[in-house]
C-alpha cells in the first residue's frame, strides 16, 4: 500500500516519477544509501521519494539523474519536467479547510484515473458456506460462557436491502429481535427519517477489553485488508461518533418495534 503525503502537488506524477527513479537506480546497481549520500539525504528519504510519498526538489532529481548515468538531454528534461508538474498544486488544495489530509490523496488519484469502478468479487458456493459457518460460530460468542457486551447501531438501510430473498431476511430480522432480549446485547436502529447521521463515513467496530492496560481498538474492514486503530486521538473520534449515533438512533425499545414492523412486511 502506498500512502502519499498530501499537500505537495500531483500524487500520481510523484508516484510515476518515484518509480522511474527507482528503476534507474536499480539498473545501475546503486543502493539507496549511496543515492541518499549523493543528494545529502538519508536512505529512508530515497525510499520515500521512490514511493512518491514526498515532494521533489529539482536539484535533487538532477543530481540523482547524473548519478544514474542519465546523460541524454531529452530524457533528463522529460524527468525534470515531471518534477515541476508533480510540484504543482491540484485544484483540490483550495479546499484544504474542509478536505481532510488523508482524503486529498484519493482526490488526486481520482482526478488522474481513467476508470473508477466499484464491484463485488465472485465467490464460489463452497466459500459462501464456509463464511456462513464462520459467522454462525462467531455468533455463539454472545451466548456461551462469559459473553462480552455487544452494543450495535444498525442503519435502517441494512435492514431494508433485500439480500438472500424474503425468507433469509425474515430470519435475519427475527434473530435481531431474539438476540436483543439478552442482557448483554443492546441493538439500536438509525432510521431513514433521521437523514444524515454521524456514522456516514462507513461501518466500524470499537473493541474494549477488560484488562485495564489494554487500550481500545477501532476495527475498519476493507475488501482485501483491515485497519486496526489504537492511537488515542483516532479512537476518541470514533467513540464520539458512536456516542452520537446512540443518542440519535431509536431507543432499544423502539428499535424492537421497528424490527417487528419490518418483519411483518416480509
Amino acid at each position: 500500500m502506498t500512502t502519499v503525503q498530501p499537500g505537495g502537488g500531483s500524487m500520481v506524477r510523484r508516484i510515476l516519477l518515484g518509480s522511474q527513479l527507482r528503476r534507474l537506480r536499480e539498473a545501475r546497481g546503486i543502493t539507496r544509501e549511496d543515492a541518499g549520500y549523493a543528494i545529502r539525504a538519508s536512505e529512508s528519504k530515497i525510499s520515500r521519494m521512490e514511493l512518491g510519498r514526498v515532494s521533489f526538489k529539482e536539484r535533487d532529481v538532477a543530481d540523482l539523474l547524473s548519478l544514474y548515468g542519465v546523460d541524454d538531454g531529452g530524457e533528463r528534461e522529460a524527468l525534470l519536467g515531471l518534477v515541476r508538474e508533480a510540484n504543482k498544486s491540484g485544484w483540490w488544495h483550495s479546499f484544504n479547510d474542509v478536505l481532510p489530509g488523508w482524503f486529498q490523496t484519493y482526490v488526486g488519484l481520482e482526478e488522474a484515473a481513467a476508470l473508477i469502478r466499484q464491484s463485488r468479487p465472485v465467490i464460489s458456493e463452497e466459500e459462501v458456506e464456509r463464511r456462513v459457518s464462520l459467522r454462525l460460530r462467531r455468533q455463539k460468542l454472545l451466548t456461551e460462557g462469559s459473553s462480552p457486551r455487544l452494543w450495535a447501531v444498525i442503519d435502517e438501510a441494512a435492514l431494508r436491502r433485500p439480500v438472500g430473498g424474503p425468507k433469509v431476511m425474515r430470519g435475519q430480522v427475527q434473530y435481531l429481535i431474539d438476540i436483543a432480549e439478552q442482557a448483554n446485547v443492546v441493538i439500536q436502529v438509525m432510521p431513514f427519517r433521521f437523514g444524515a447521521h454521524a456514522g456516514e463515513s462507513g461501518a466500524f467496530t470499537i473493541l474494549r477489553f477488560p484488562e485495564q492496560d489494554l487500550a481500545d481498538v477501532v476495527y475498519l474492514e476493507q475488501l482485501t485488508s483491515a485497519l486496526y486503530l489504537d492511537k488515542r486521538d483516532d479512537v476518541d473520534a470514533y467513540i464520539q461518533v458512536m456516542e452520537r449515533l446512540c443518542v440519535d438512533s431509536l431507543t432499544p425499545e423502539r428499535t424492537i418495534d421497528l424490527l417487528g414492523s419490518i418483519l411483518k412486511e416480509r
